[in-house]
């Protein structure tokens, strides 16, 4: 598998740009619902939404399109992945370029519940090689 999947939770993982063909191994690791967070078009060779869903429907699994952006993240889109996340089928695995962008979503939608600081959050996100120090723009907003 090409993709780097790094578990957050024993129900959410999150994932670097996978391939066309990583999506069977992905639904036989045992994952239900599969999030695209990466908007179509960032890069030429990039897996396109509309081929993931097919592949990941053959397969059996959910397919999820949220396409955001890092610098343009709003509570809006925050809002809309903790809603997905509530309601898709579990073993969850989120993607987008790095896994970076998810990540920062998971972590706003904890320091939303209280379930931690935004700086213990983005360390431990520094420890699995993730830089979410954007976070401390939602600290505020809870």
């Amino acid at each position: 598998m090409r993709a780097k999947i790094v578990a957050l939770t024993d129900s959410f993982a999150v994932a670097s740009q996978i391939t066309a063909d990583d999506i069977s191994e992905i639904a036989a690791a045992g994952y239900r619902s599969l999030i695209n967070n990466r908007p179509d078009n960032e890069e030429p060779d990039q897996l396109e939404s509309g081929d993931a869903r097919r592949r990941a429907g053959a397969v059996g699994l959910e397919y999820h399109y949220l396409p955001i952006t890092a610098s343009t993240l709003t509570v809006k889109e925050i809002d809309a992945f903790e809603k997905l996340i509530a309601q898709a089928e579990g073993p969850i695995l989120a993607h987008c370029r790095s896994g970076t962008r998810c990540y920062l979503l998971w972590a706003a939608i904890q320091l939303r519940k209280g379930a931690a600081s935004a700086d213990s959050l983005i360390r431990q996100a520094a420890d699995k090689g993730f830089d979410i120090t954007a976070l401390q723009r939602f600290s505020a907003q809870g």
